[in-house]
């Protein structure tokens, strides 16, 4: 190549270089240059350091205002103070979604009654959560209120033009299923529900509705005191007759236990600590309120005091009974209260077997507790409270008032004396299960034949009427609130069970 195409060469390429770092210049540059600033201003921002929380902790649950402790600022500060960065979710109380999240990984820990929980189980197949700790049981909060004329008792629901108006998958439905179980409501159609949308849809049901429809509505606080302004309309049986029948739980996905002990310690002493704050009844009312205004509903002081007064919140001596770690407790085990609800769930068809087969311990993880048997969250020492109905004098005995006839089986007794059977005392067994899972007095009433020495026939239909009585309290039913007595002979000889509460 001669000299001269060599320098043409030369030029041509000096003349792309010098396009080039002209692009790269006027160009790439400044846009390397800002994204590098850009990045260094983040890293400004965020401070380069390392995060002060060591685990994060995704919480599932709803509204409700039992619930009011764990979207409190003591609970935050508690997860604050614990290294646990707390994240709330509200999924609308759509708890078979809640499992999913939880199973899926999308949610650590979540907020169950124990009859949601069991369902959602049942419907899933699997058992992809664990219950870790008691957060409260409704004592009068939910209850099914009625006209008083044409339902003035629960007898008076046993009809095949009875309808429930609830919110279906609620303890609405729970219930009303707890009080089919309970009592004799043979004549119901199979499926008594009317589900509809949510509590408001349930008073708005009621409003719409004629004196002559034979509806129960099946509402929680405060929309119940909302109703009872309506003078015509009372409260046929509520959730404070029926102890541990809905109970709500902190559960936690078994992987998240697995992998994050610790943390679930942690989420459970806040938890306690914050509920120990608000201990005084005008603490709670005045949270409760502020919890519903923040989601939209302005609580009246009669309203917010109804709904504490209708939530026992569990404290933590409390808990460690329920767990089966404080022996000499009157509180029913977790593990029986879990079998009691499953068994209810089944017998009026929300579920057809058991998710845990036959095994309620597998639903719950008491040895969390373990690490705060000794763990007290305030100043002064918790004490286990009780629900033990006091003893009624003759007089008071006289005056009960009849709430219905308890669900019970046909009781056989050898022919002419107060001899029970195998089958019946079997059957007496299953049913001091039953009444010890209601609040109610129980008068046990004897029958008998009318042929032969009526005299005679009245005292033996006393006599089978107080062998039962003995034969209930020995197995666990208290003394002080069921009474033997003898009815007017009518031929039949089986013992009906009435529950009665004293007239105030």
């Amino acid at each position: 190549m001669s000299k001269g195409k060599l320098l043409a060469v030369a030029i041509v390429w000096l003349v792309i270089l010098g396009m080039g770092a002209g692009v790269w210049r006027f160009v790439f540059a400044p846009v390397v240059e800002k994204t590098q600033a850009e990045r260094e201003a983040q890293e400004r921002q965020r401070g380069g350091s390392e995060s002060l929380y060591r685990t994060q902790v995704k919480l599932a649950l709803d509204g409700f205002s039992g619930y009011a402790v764990l979207r409190s600022p003591e609970f935050a500060e508690g997860m604050r103070k614990a290294g646990v960065r707390l994240t709330i979710t509200d999924d609308g109380a759509d708890y078979p979604a809640r499992l999913a999240a939880l199973r899926r990984g999308d949610a650590d820990m979540a907020v169950f009654t124990i009859d949601a929980l069991v369902k959602a189980c049942a419907e899933a197949g699997a058992l992809p959560a664990t219950i870790v700790a008691m957060i409260d049981e409704t004592v009068g909060a939910d209850a099914i209120v009625a006209n008083r004329e044409t339902f003035p008792n629960i007898d008076a629901l046993n009809h095949p033009d009875t309808r429930f108006v609830l919110t279906p998958d609620s303890p609405s439905e729970t219930l009303s299923r707890v009080v089919m179980s309970r009592f004799q409501l043979d004549q119901l159609p199979e499926n008594p529900f009317v589900p509809v949308k949510d509590a408001a849809a349930v008073v708005a049901r009621y409003k719409a509705s004629r004196p002559v429809d034979r509806l129960a509505y099946v509402l929680w606080e405060p929309l119940v005191t909302q109703v009872l302004k309506n003078e015509k309309m009372h409260v046929v049986v509520d959730s404070s007759r029926f102890p541990s029948a809905i109970a709500d739980v902190l559960v936690a996905s078994d992987d998240f236990v697995a992998k994050n002990r610790g943390a679930v310690v942690d989420v459970v002493k806040a938890y306690f600590q914050a509920n120990y704050a608000y201990r005084d009844e005008a603490a709670r009312v005045a949270l409760v309120q502020k919890d519903a205004a923040k989601g939209g509903a302005r609580l009246t002081d009669e309203e917010a005091e109804r709904l504490v007064n209708g939530v026992w919140w569990k404290n933590t001596r409390e808990n460690l009974a329920h767990m089966g770690k404080a022996p000499g407790s009157q509180l029913p085990l977790l593990e029986d209260m879990i079998a009691s609800i499953t068994a209810v769930l089944i017998e009026t068809g929300a579920i057809e077997s058991d998710p845990t087969d036959g095994n309620p311990n597998y639903l719950y993880l008491a040895s969390v507790w373990n690490d705060l048997a000794d763990f007290q969250p305030g100043a002064t020492d918790e004490q286990v409270r009780g629900v033990q109905l006091p003893a009624l004098s003759d007089e008071q005995w006289n005056s009960l008032v009849a709430a219905g006839t308890a669900r019970a089986p046909t009781l056989v007794f050898a022919r002419g004396t107060d001899r029970l059977t195998g089958r019946s005392q079997s059957l007496l067994d299953e049913l001091a299960g039953v009444l010890g899972s209601t609040r109610y007095y129980v008068t046990v009433r004897g029958n008998a034949s009318r042929r032969g020495d009526l005299e005679a026939n009245k005292r033996l239909a006393a006599q089978r009427a107080k062998a039962v009585e003995g034969y209930l309290v020995g197995r666990g039913v208290d003394k002080d609130r069921i009474r033997a007595i003898g009815v007017e002979p009518s031929g039949e000889t089986s013992v009906t069970f009435v529950l009665g509460e004293p007239s105030y």
